[in-house]
């Protein structure tokens, strides 16, 4: 995929809404697509993130696995399609982290992968822009955090 139809993809999706053009177009350059097949994992849980996610296409999983007791295998945190966003930490903290679930693939999918550590040097270097994305990934975050919450009331 070229970078506008990266640019394009980005702008569509609900995580980047209301970014500037200069700003689409500066991340679309540290973005490249990976395809997966379904049943395949874009990450899992315990290994080591780095980056940002955005579906283009597809159906993804996000899951953890678990080990409560009795209650053992893995719960469905989110569904995710189109346009939704996977990760976030490593751009919030200038570090790999180890990831708390995985982004297993329903059916065949493609994402756009950016560099966190790139996303955050933008921020750090542009501080309207750093405002925008730590707001836009405060979102992030307190959806998976209610998502997460909306799955333990299932176990």
């Amino acid at each position: 995929m070229s970078n506008p139809e990266i640019q394009k993809t980005l702008q569509a999706c609900e995580f980047l809404k209301n970014i500037t053009p200069e700003h689409l177009t500066t991340i679309s350059e540290f973005g490249s697509l990976e395809a997966y097949k379904a049943g395949d994992y874009i990450f899992q849980q315990g290994d080591f993130g780095e980056d940002l996610y955005i579906i283009v296409d597809g159906y993804v999983f996000l899951e953890r696995a678990m080990d409560i007791g009795k209650h053992k295998g893995s719960v469905v945190i989110d569904a995710l399609g189109k346009g939704r966003t996977l990760g976030c930490w490593s751009t919030l903290l200038g570090e790999p982290h180890v990831l708390m679930s995985s982004a297993n693939c329903q059916k065949d999918s493609t994402v756009v992968r950016l560099k966190g550590s790139l996303l955050r040097k933008c921020m750090e270097e542009d501080t309207p822009f750093g405002f925008f994305m730590l707001e836009q990934l405060c979102f992030l975050l307190r959806e998976r955090i209610q998502a997460a919450y909306g799955a333990m009331d299932k176990i």
